[in-house]
C-alpha cells in the first residue's frame, strides 16, 4: 500500500513540475517541450532525487509515446502514407543503412572503443533513430503536420520506428558469429511480416464492425475505454513478439484510420495524448544527469555538433534525390539531425549486454539529451535561417530556382478562370460548387493521391507546390478571374498569398484562415476575404436559429455580414497587446520582415494607409507601426495616418522592401520589371501650373497615368480630366520608367534624376517632345 501511495505522489510531483517547467518556458516564448525536459531533470535521480520509483515512472511514460504514436496513425492513414512511400520506405531505409555504414568506418579509422564491427553497428543504430515524439511535438504546435517536410519527415520517422523492432531483435546477436545475425534478421522480418498480415485482416474484417457496436451504445466512455484497449492491446501484442510498443500503436492508429469514427476516436485520445505525451517528456528529463554534462561538456558538445552535421548530411541528399524541393530537403535534414527517444533503450540493452561501458552509456545519455532539447530551438529557427539564405543574392537561386511542377493536365485555362490551391476537403467541394457554374479552374496540389482524382474527374490540375513562382506562373495567376486559398497548414497559406499577389496585385484572392490568429495576417497581406471555417459554422448556425425565431432574414443576413466585415472580431477571444504582438511576430516568422523608418518629409506622412497602398504600388505589407512615443499599433487598420518618426514592420522579398525605400523617400519605386510609381509634389516654377489633365494629356502622349492627387489634406483617386493641378499639388504619376522620370523633372525642374535611370528610347522621346519643354527631355 506505501508502494503504491508513493507511486501517487511521484507521479503529482511529475505532472506539477512539468506544468511549472512548461508555464515558465510559454513565459520566456521558448518551447514548452523544454520546460517539461528540465523539469524532469530538476525532481529526477541527478537532481534533487524527489521520484524514488523511476521504473515505474519510466513504464507509465510508454503510454505518452503509443498515444503520441496511436494518434499520428489515426491521422496519417494509408492513404496518407501513399504520399510519401518512396522517401518513407526507399529513403528512411538508406538513412539507416548508411548513418549505420558511415559509423562502422569512422570507428574502425579512430581505433574507437577498441574497435569491433559490433559495436560500430551498434552506435550506428543508435545515431540513425531520430526522435518521433519531439518532432511530431513540434509539428503539430506549428501546424506542419501536412506540410511537406512534415510528411517526409514523418515517412522516415515511421519507418525508423518500424526499424527498431529489427533493432532490438538483433541486437544480442551482435557479438555471435555472422550466421547468427543472419537468423536474427530473418526471424525479426517473419514476425514483422505475420504482424503486418494479421493488422491487415484485422483492420479489414475486426475493428470496423466492433467500433460500430462501441458507437451504437451512444457511450463516450465506452467507446474511449474500447479504443484505450485496442491500441495497448495491439502495442503490447508487438513487444510480446519482439518488435516495439511504439510500432504496434502506431498500426493500431492506423487500422482505425480508415473507419468512418476516426475523427471522433482522435477527438477522444487527443487528452490522453497530451497527458501522458507531457509525463514522457519528463520522464526523459530525469535520465540527464547534469553533473555529468557539465563535466564532460566539451565532448558531449562536440559530439553534439557531429550528430547535427553527419544527420543532416546524411539526409538532406537523400530527399533532394527522392525529387522533393532543397527547401523540403534542407528543413527535413534539420528536423531530423538529432538522437532520437528510443535510443535510450538501445543503449540501455547495449549496456547489458556489454556492448558499452557505463561512461559510454551516460555520453551517448547526455549527447541523445541535448540533440532533444535543441531540436525545438532548430525547427523554430528554420523559417528565420531561409529568410537569411534567401537575402544573400548567390544563394537565393538555389532556393527561388526550384518548385518546378511535376506534371500538368493536358489542357489548362488559359485566362478568367479561378485557381485552387489544395484538394482537401474545402477544395474539393469549392470546385464542385465552381463546377456547377461552368466556372473554368484550375487545381495545384502537391499529393499524388488527390492528383489522381483531379485525373479521373477530368479537372485541370497542377502537381506541385502552391508556394512555388513556377507553379502559380504555369496556374495563370497573372491572368485568372480570382483565387482560392485552401490548404492545410497556415505556413504554406501566407507564403502562397504573398507570391500570387507579388505575381498579380490586382488579384481576389479568398483564403481559408486555419486559426483565429491568421485571420489579420492574411487581411494585411492582400487577400479579399478571409474565412475561418469554425466562426462560419458559428454565424451559419446562429443565422438559422434566429431566422427560425422569427425575426427578419434580411436584418439576420445584415448582421452576420457586419461581423464578416469586422474580421470576426467579435466571436475572437479577447487578447492584450502584448499577445497581439506576440502572435503577430509568430505569424510573420516565415515572412521576410523589418522593422523600416520613414524618413524624414517622407510623402506618405500625414497620408491614411489606404491611400499610400503601400502593398500594390510596392508590394511590400505593412503589419505594425511603432510610433515615437513607444506604442505600437499591431494591424493597422487603413484609416490610419502615418506620422513622422514612425516605425513600420513590413514584410516582402527584398526587391519589394528596396522599392518601399525608394518610395517613400519620394523616389521612384519600380516594383515590376517594366513600370515604376512615384509620389511628385508640383513647384511654382512648373509650367503645368493651372493647366488640367485633359491639357496635358499625360497618359496618351507618355503611357503614365495619374493615379492619385493629394491637395490640402484630401486624396482624390484616379482624378477626372477636368482637374487642375496647383501648387504644392502631390501627384502620384505611374508607368515607364524613363517617362516617369521626364515627367517628374516637368512638374518638379529642381528634382534630381539618377544617373541609373535607363535611357528613354527615341519613340518615347518624340511623344514627350509635344508637351515637355524641349530641354527637359534626354538625349
Amino acid at each position: 500500500m506505501q508502494e503504491d501511495f508513493r507511486l501517487i505522489v511521484d507521479l503529482v510531483s511529475v505532472f506539477a513540475v512539468a506544468a511549472c517547467g512548461g508555464l515558465l518556458a510559454a513565459l520566456l516564448r521558448q518551447p514548452v517541450l523544454l520546460g517539461y525536459l528540465i523539469g524532469g531533470m530538476v525532481i529526477g535521480p541527478a537532481g534533487l532525487g524527489l521520484i524514488k520509483e523511476l521504473i515505474q515512472v519510466e513504464t507509465l511514460a510508454q503510454f505518452g509515446v503509443a498515444f503520441l504514436l496511436f494518434a499520428l496513425g489515426v491521422e496519417f492513414s494509408f492513404a496518407e502514407l501513399k504520399k510519401v512511400q518512396a522517401i518513407a520506405l526507399g529513403g528512411g531505409g538508406l538513412q539507416i543503412a548508411l548513418t549505420i555504414v558511415i559509423t562502422v568506418l569512422v570507428c574502425g579509422a579512430t581505433g574507437a572503443w577498441a574497435y569491433l564491427p559490433a559495436k560500430g553497428m551498434f552506435l550506428g543504430a543508435i545515431l540513425s533513430l531520430s526522435s518521433t515524439a519531439v518532432v511530431l511535438k513540434c509539428l503539430m504546435e506549428r501546424n506542419e503536420t501536412e506540410t511537406p517536410h512534415g510528411q517526409v519527415m514523418l515517412g522516415i520517422l515511421v519507418v525508423q520506428d518500424l526499424a527498431l523492432g529489427l533493432m532490438l531483435a538483433v541486437l544480442p546477436a551482435l557479438n555471435q558469429p555472422m550466421e547468427s545475425i543472419g537468423i536474427a534478421v530473418l526471424l525479426a522480418l517473419l514476425r514483422i511480416g505475420l504482424f503486418a498480415g494479421g493488422a491487415v485482416a484485422a483492420g479489414i474484417w475486426l475493428i470496423p464492425p466492433l467500433l460500430r457496436l462501441l458507437a451504437r451504445t451512444e457511450s463516450r466512455e465506452l467507446f474511449l475505454l474500447g479504443v484505450v484497449a485496442l491500441c495497448l492491446g495491439i502495442a503490447l501484442l508487438t513487444e510480446y513478439m519482439g518488435l516495439s510498443i511504439e510500432m504496434g500503436a502506431f498500426v493500431a492508429g492506423l487500422m482505425i484510420s480508415e473507419v468512418e469514427y476516426a475523427d471522433q476516436t482522435l477527438t477522444y485520445v487527443e487528452p490522453l495524448r497530451d497527458i501522458f505525451a507531457t509525463l514522457f517528456f519528463a520522464s526523459i528529463g530525469m535520465l540527464i544527469d547534469p553533473v555529468f554534462l557539465w563535466n564532460n561538456l566539451e565532448l558531449i558538445l562536440g559530439l553534439v555538433a557531429l550528430v547535427f552535421i553527419g544527420k543532416f548530411l546524411i539526409i538532406t541528399p537523400l530527399v533532394k534525390l527522392f525529387r522533393y524541393p532543397l527547401k523540403t530537403a534542407l528543413i527535413a535534414g534539420l528536423g531530423l539531425a538529432q538522437i532520437g527517444e528510443f535510443s535510450f533503450v538501445l543503449a540501455s540493452e547495449g549496456q547489458v549486454l556489454g556492448l558499452v561501458s557505463r561512461r559510454v552509456y551516460l555520453l551517448i545519455l547526455g549527447t541523445t539529451a541535448v540533440t532533444l532539447v535543441l531540436t525545438p530551438f532548430v525547427l523554430r529557427l528554420v523559417p528565420i535561417l531561409f529568410d537569411w539564405v534567401e537575402s544573400i543574392p548567390w544563394l537565393k537561386p538555389y532556393l527561388s530556382g526550384e518548385g518546378q511542377p511535376l506534371a500538368v493536365a493536358d489542357e489548362l485555362p488559359t485566362k478568367n478562370h479561378v485557381v485552387v490551391c489544395g484538394y482537401g476537403r474545402v477544395g474539393r467541394n469549392l470546385v464542385k460548387l465552381l463546377q456547377q457554374h461552368d466556372v473554368p479552374i484550375v487545381v495545384i496540389d502537391q499529393a499524388e493521391s488527390r492528383i489522381q482524382q483531379l485525373r479521373e474527374a477530368e479537372v485541370p490540375y497542377i502537381y506541385g507546390n502552391c508556394v512555388s513562382f513556377h507553379v502559380l506562373e504555369t496556374a495563370g495567376v497573372n491572368s485568372a478571374r480570382g483565387m482560392a486559398i485552401a490548404l492545410p497548414d497556415p505556413m504554406s497559406t501566407r507564403l502562397c498569398l504573398k507570391r500570387a499577389l507579388e505575381l498579380s496585385p490586382d488579384l481576389d484572392v479568398v483564403v481559408r484562415a486555419t486559426n483565429d490568429k491568421s485571420i489579420e495576417v492574411l487581411y494585411q497581406l492582400g487577400a479579399r476575404e478571409v474565412v475561418q471555417p469554425e466562426f462560419e459554422a458559428s454565424l451559419e448556425m446562429t443565422a438559422y436559429i434566429l431566422t427560425d425565431l422569427g425575426l427578419s432574414s434580411a436584418v439576420v443576413q445584415r448582421e452576420m455580414q457586419e461581423i464578416r466585415n469586422r474580421h470576426y472580431l467579435d466571436l475572437r477571444p479577447e487578447e492584450s497587446a502584448s499577445e497581439v504582438s506576440r502572435n503577430l511576430q509568430q505569424a510573420t516568422q516565415d515572412l521576410n520582415k523589418r522593422w523600416y523608418s520613414l524618413p524624414s518629409g517622407s510623402p506618405l506622412v500625414g497620408m491614411a494607409l489606404d491611400e499610400a497602398d503601400m502593398r500594390y504600388l510596392t508590394g511590400a505589407s505593412l503589419m505594425a507601426i511603432r510610433r515615437q512615443g513607444g506604442e505600437e499599433i499591431d494591424y493597422p487598420p487603413a484609416q490610419t495616418r502615418l506620422e513622422e518618426g514612425d516605425q513600420l514592420l513590413v514584410v516582402g522579398s527584398d526587391d519589394e522592401l528596396a522599392a518601399l525605400d525608394e518610395f517613400a523617400k519620394g523616389q521612384a519605386a519600380v516594383p515590376g520589371e517594366n513600370s515604376a510609381c512615384q509620389w511628385v509634389t508640383i513647384s511654382a516654377d512648373s509650367p503645368v501650373v493651372g493647366k488640367t489633365l485633359a491639357d496635358l494629356d499625360i497618359h496618351n502622349q507618355s503611357g503614365v497615368m495619374v493615379q492619385a492627387i493629394r491637395r490640402d489634406g484630401k486624396f482624390i483617386r484616379f482624378p477626372n480630366a477636368s482637374k487642375d493641378l496647383q501648387v504644392r499639388d502631390q501627384v502620384l504619376l505611374c508607368g515607364n520608367l524613363p517617362s516617369l522620370n521626364q515627367l517628374v523633372q516637368l512638374l518638379n525642374p529642381a528634382s534630381q534624376i539618377s544617373l541609373s535611370i535607363p535611357v528613354v528610347k527615341a519613340g518615347e522621346a518624340e511623344a514627350l517632345k509635344e508637351f515637355l519643354p524641349m530641354d527637359s527631355v534626354l538625349d
